[in-house]
């Protein structure tokens, strides 16, 4: 297998502790540094002190400039056989510029998930309608979002949700999406074991970053709706809110006397789940595959969600606790699993067959890297038999292109 270099254009720092879509990053960037391939990661964001240490783990670190001619020669001396762009803002900031200096070079995009799909589904919800994926039509970020999946070469899509919808709804050639979940160890017996029991478990948890706006929605709904209907059965049980960035509208929420804690960051979210007794996810929109409820099975702690929060996330298994949009079916579910400890075993043994029928890094990474590999051995063709890609390449990137070089000027004047 030839040697790759891999440029990969961040939104963000990688800070796998604060968000679902840090860990993503890092399971990519540890997939590529098994096959020997050198990374280099590089971002116009402020590197913040969540912010995980790269060259740690043998990645080089470079920040970069927006509409600027220095990045030309940074990729130019870079000279990258794979660029992997973070979401679709940033291939529709940079695509331009690697497609023209470095046109041989395979280009990634990891959706991360759908952004189009959270954003109107934000929108239907604060309007109060159901959703209909026709919403997604009339809205401009996703003729934007769709446009820099056809002009890449290949995308990645994290949920079968997702997959389903960009083939049979969008009708995107399958040649240019990849299915890849996150990409987990298998839990075997010995782990099982290692785990706290029923009995040794205690507390409701939810976890998540405050900057992604379905988390903020979820706890206001657990503080208004949930959690007093839970508290009214279960006096003494108490609910801990973690996550990065909490705003001052999450922080005022604290309420000891109701057994409500905002706590905040925690650089360990491996520690509190171990000792969890249930997870709650109330999410009514978002998209995507959720971390928080991955990290709940893995770490032997069943969850209550939403059809949204399980969506695309366990196929045709049973999930690790239970699904239903009904809050108030939501707080019964809740106390159940919190009590009967039948089903709560029962749930987590569910939670262990999805994360290895599912999330088997063994098999999802070797499987990624055939196809990269592939595409890159027949890249003509490929891109031959993608023609609106092309027409996109051509057209909507040359309006994109030409904002940038005039503000490149105005930025000299």
């Amino acid at each position: 297998m030839s040697k790759n270099t891999v440029l990969i254009i961040g939104a963000v720092w990688v800070a796998p502790n604060s968000s679902a879509a840090g860990s993503r990053m890092l399971q990519l960037i540890r997939q590529f540094l098994q096959q020997q391939w050198e990374v280099v990661f590089a971002t116009t964001a402020t590197k913040g002190e969540k912010a995980m240490d790269l060259k740690s783990i043998g990645v080089s670190e470079v920040a970069i400039e927006l509409n600027q001619p220095s990045f030309d020669v940074f990729i130019k001396k870079v000279n990258p056989t794979i660029v992997l762009f973070d979401r679709f803002m940033i291939e529709e900031q940079f695509g331009w510029r690697v497609a023209e200096n470095c046109p041989n070079a395979l280009r990634i995009l990891d959706t991360e998930d759908l952004h189009c799909l959270r954003k109107v589904r934000h929108k239907v919800l604060k309007e109060k309608r159901i959703f209909s994926k026709n919403d997604l039509l009339k809205e401009a970020i996703t003729k934007r979002e769709i446009a820099s999946i056809l002009r890449c070469d290949l995308s990645l899509i994290i949920s079968t949700f997702e997959m389903d919808l960009l083939q049979n709804f969008f009708k995107i050639d399958q040649k240019l999406l990849y299915h890849l979940p996150f990409m987990l160890s298998q839990i075997d017996k010995t782990q099982v074991a290692s785990w706290k029991r029923f009995d040794e478990r205690k507390n409701f948890t939810m976890i998540g970053n405050f900057l992604h706006a379905p988390n903020v929605d979820a706890v206001l709904v657990l503080k208004n709706t949930i959690w007093k209907q839970i508290r009214e059965q279960l006096p003494a049980a108490e609910l801990h809110i973690y996550g990065a960035y909490p705003t001052q509208q999450i922080l005022e929420l604290h309420n000891k006397k109701e057994g409500f804690f905002v706590k905040g960051f925690v650089s360990s979210p491996e520690d509190v789940v171990r000792n969890t007794k249930v997870v709650l996810a109330p999410l009514r929109f978002g998209a995507g595959i959720k971390g928080k409820l991955t990290e709940a099975m893995v770490f032997g702690a069943p969850s209550v969600t939403t059809s949204i929060g399980a969506e695309g996330m366990h196929g045709q298994l049973p999930w690790n606790g239970f699904v239903t949009d009904d809050f108030e079916d939501f707080a019964q579910n809740a106390v159940a699993l919190y009590t009967d400890e039948k089903r709560w075993v029962a749930a987590q043994e569910n939670g262990v067959a999805i994360i290895n029928s599912h999330y088997d890094k063994e098999k999802t990474g070797p499987l990624l890297i055939n196809t990269i590999t592939n595409i890159q051995e027949n890249l003509p063709q490929h891109r031959i038999a993608n023609f609106l890609g092309s027409m996109l390449q051509h057209q909507t990137l040359q309006s994109t292109k030409y904002m940038s070089k005039w503000i490149e000027a105005k930025n000299r004047c």
